[in-house]
């Protein structure tokens, strides 16, 4: 299957009237420093011309585009005692994943190299940066309008648009993409036609057209719709969902359920939720605003969370996926990637997603809220139900909230108390209010005939520097977050 793809793949590079920016031909080069300046030079010309990859052929002339064949050897070539695949990486930065791929063409034997256009950063060969002009390749820096262009297309690059399956058939994408799931999920009527699926897919960038009619699952498609993750390999299929429950309150009770999702985010979302939600432990008649049976943990939270694990995560982590752990108090989800936004300014700035695609398309299918309401939700509802307030907790390499089960305001700590008070200032403030004694009492559940225990939480808090007075000579104004 590679060389039936990399075969089609060099007739369409034959077939267009000349080489370019990100197409070279050659019969027999050899001059391992030419090699590595026309990778920095077609890589980044690449990206310049809004293209993926590029691609060096040995054995083909590059005025008639015949098949010629080729006597170079990348296995065989060395520099100094060094492979010449070993001595180019070293000297490339930041290194493309640039493969080497022998191909038996039916007219001959050819040398087919595929080097990815930059996403981070320009191409350089030995530090210099190097690009296509015509048939030469001078250095990037000495043509700034293209430099700065280049770096103008590197900033939108996004994991999103990467391909996850390449050179697959019209049925490879229908097994592999749950495209019954997508149209119902869109609200539109489906179809039978494969070509109509496929265009779909396509305008919402979930597929993409390769060589030989033949078409590239994106990630953002792999993500979103996979059938099975493990399709795609294991740098998709280790962003699925684990799941953990355990019968104690730490990592060290017994673990009763475990799960590793197996669908994409998308087409595996509402059984996810069902399956969590049908773990949930039950409770009744805790707090002045629980009357009857309920989960332990309110269910538009638990939806809203997972929905935003799954799309805030970065992705460009490798070996790492959203996990889940559910304990005896509370629930624990963690996704990779350091916010991008302070744990204490979440609920009231716009939230910014490394993943704008993902999450733009979730929104559409209803899987979260609006871009700007869905965290703020939570808490809103965390408080209708008098639990103590979420926990916002950040790391170089994660993002994790951890929601609470029901506690009465004496079995809060201190440090939840003043997280709670923090948080309930920052809901009135949205609400074009402020957070006075007796609606902290109220979020807390405590008679007013005991409203000195609010006014020590509100003490605590200012002591913090987590909320200021409104009005520093009319204490009794009311209070505001620290930034408001």
């Amino acid at each position: 299957m590679p060389n039936e793809r990399d075969i089609d793949l060099v007739n369409e590079l034959r077939a267009r009237p000349a080489e370019n920016g990100w197409i070279e031909f050659k019969a027999n080069l050899a001059d391992h420093h030419k090699i590595g300046v026309l990778i920095s030079a077609l890589s980044n010309s690449a990206r310049l011309e809004d293209k993926e990859s590029a691609f060096l052929v040995w054995g083909i002339d590059d005025e008639s585009h015949e098949v010629v064949g080729t006597t170079f050897s990348h296995d065989s070539h060395t520099v100094g005692r060094q492979p010449l695949e070993m001595w180019l990486r070293q000297r490339l930065s930041p290194a493309p994943a640039f493969q080497f791929r022998e191909v038996a063409h039916p007219d001959g034997n050819l040398v087919l190299l595929e080097i990815p256009a930059p996403t981070m950063a320009p191409t350089a060969f030995e530090s210099i940066p190097y690009v296509r002009a015509g048939s030469a390749t001078p250095k990037l820096t000495d043509d700034q309008s293209r430099y700065q262009a280049l770096i103008e297309k590197i900033r939108p690059y996004t994991w999103e648009q990467g391909v996850a399956m390449s050179y697959a058939t019209e049925n490879d994408v229908l097994e592999a993409l749950d495209h019954i799931a997508y149209f119902r999920l869109i609200g539109v009527s489906g179809s039978s036609d494969p070509e109509r699926i496929l265009e779909r897919l396509r305008a919402d960038r979930l597929v993409s057209k390769d060589v030989g009619r033949r078409w590239n699952i994106l990630n953002l498609g792999a993500i979103l719709f996979a059938t099975d993750l493990a399709t795609f390999g294991p740098s998709i299929a280790r962003k699925s969902v684990r799941f953990v429950r355990y019968d104690g309150p730490d990592r060290t009770s017994r673990v009763t359920h475990r799960q590793d999702g197996r669908r994409g985010y998308a087409c595996g979302f509402e059984g996810l939720l069902e399956y969590i939600n049908g773990l949930l432990p039950q409770n009744e008649h805790i707090g002045t605003a629980l009357r009857e049976s309920h989960p332990l943990f309110p269910s538009l939270s638990i939806r809203e969370l997972v929905a935003n694990a799954l799309i805030h995560q970065d992705m460009s982590i490798s070996g790492a996926g959203p996990m889940i752990e559910l304990f005896a108090d509370r629930i624990e989800i963690t996704n990779p990637g350091q916010p991008l936004i302070e744990t204490d300014r979440m609920i009231d700035q716009p939230p910014r997603s490394r993943n704008e695609a993902l999450a733009s398309l979730m929104r559409r299918m209803g899987m979260c809220e609006e871009q700007g309401s869905g965290l703020d939700k939570v808490f809103r509802e965390v408080e209708l139900f008098q639990l103590p307030a979420p926990l916002l907790r950040s790391s170089s390499s994660s993002m994790q909230v951890v929601l609470y089960g029901p506690r009465t305001f004496a079995e809060m700590t201190p440090e939840e108390r003043v997280r709670a008070c923090y948080f309930h200032s920052v809901l009135r403030f949205m609400a074009g209010d402020r957070m006075k004694n007796a609606s902290l009492c109220e979020r807390f559940g405590i008679a007013s005939r005991n409203a000195a225990q609010a006014s020590n939480v509100i003490r605590k808090a200012l002591d913090s520097g987590l909320i200021r007075f409104a009005d520093e000579d009319h204490p009794r104004a009311g209070y505001l977050p620290w930034w408001a």
